[in-house]
């Protein structure tokens, strides 16, 4: 059975700047051997509904804007999987689920892989954050989808536990993290810990510090789809923790 895991994405200048981050992705990647296909969860695809790629290939969408010009250089074109796709959409039964080729995978998502799978050579599917649902209902979509990592599937959540830009030091990647991002980073790691999936389903009673962390929740929400596919009894083990730019957590996880 394929793990499921969530990455901390962070900036897209991590594709051209090495790194502990970047390094950890690439380990992390060659333990990979049964992989045949993922499915990304990724925080730059929003919708107002449920919807899946069946794009074949998927666009490589440049979804930033004022980087330096290497970065639109930096080429990842996969195949997608109208197979997967149409698996997606019958294993959801909670929710109405429309294919789509107008999407194709975003820096979220290839951003990611780039380190993972180097070759490009396994088809990828994009499933958007539902913004009509609730956590509890995000999370029952990853139970959902918990078969396919017995296919081959791996299921991958890419966004930032803490994700705050107006507080961002943009002219520091390693700028000292803000007090109140390590309180709430430390919040998920406990709850990680302990498979407390409910604490952070709810994780807007933390108040401020939640506030603060995810000022708007898509780079939080693929973590309930995550937690939602993993199996009750997994751990979880982290791949990799850090902080850029004073506001944004680079922690990521696996399931164990």
């Amino acid at each position: 059975m394929n793990p499921v895991v969530f990455f901390g994405h962070g900036s897209p200048m991590n594709l051209v700047i090495q790194s502990d981050f970047t390094r950890n992705l690439e380990e992390f990647g060659s333990t990979l051997k049964d992989v045949k296909n993922v499915l990304v969860v990724s925080a730059h695809w929003k919708t107002r509904g449920t919807y899946v790629t069946v794009s074949d290939p998927p666009e490589q969408i440049y979804d930033f804007y004022g980087f330096p010009p290497e970065l639109y250089e930096v080429k990842y074109r996969p195949a997608g999987s109208p197979e997967l796709a149409q698996r997606v959409k019958n294993l959801l039964k909670s929710v109405n689920v429309q294919t789509t080729t107008e999407w194709g995978i975003d820096h979220g998502s290839w951003g990611v892989l780039y380190f993972l799978f180097q070759r490009a050579n396994l088809p990828v599917v994009q499933l958007s954050i539902d913004a009509n649902l609730s956590p509890e209902q995000q999370y029952e979509i990853g139970r959902e989808l918990q078969p396919l990592r017995e296919e081959g599937t791996l299921i991958l959540g890419s966004g930032n536990i803490v994700h705050n830009l107006r507080a961002a030091d943009f002219h520091n990647m390693n700028a000292v993290p803000s007090d109140w991002a390590i309180e709430f980073d430390e919040f998920v790691r406990q709850s990680l810990e302990s498979r407390n999936d409910k604490a952070i389903l709810e994780f807007q009673k933390k108040g401020e510090i939640a506030k603060l962390s995810a000022p708007s929740t898509e780079h939080f929400e693929p973590i309930f789809y995550v937690l939602g596919a993993m199996k009750p009894e997994e751990k979880v083990r982290f791949i990799h923790h850090s902080f850029q730019n004073r506001s944004v957590s680079m922690r990521s996880f696996t399931s164990v």
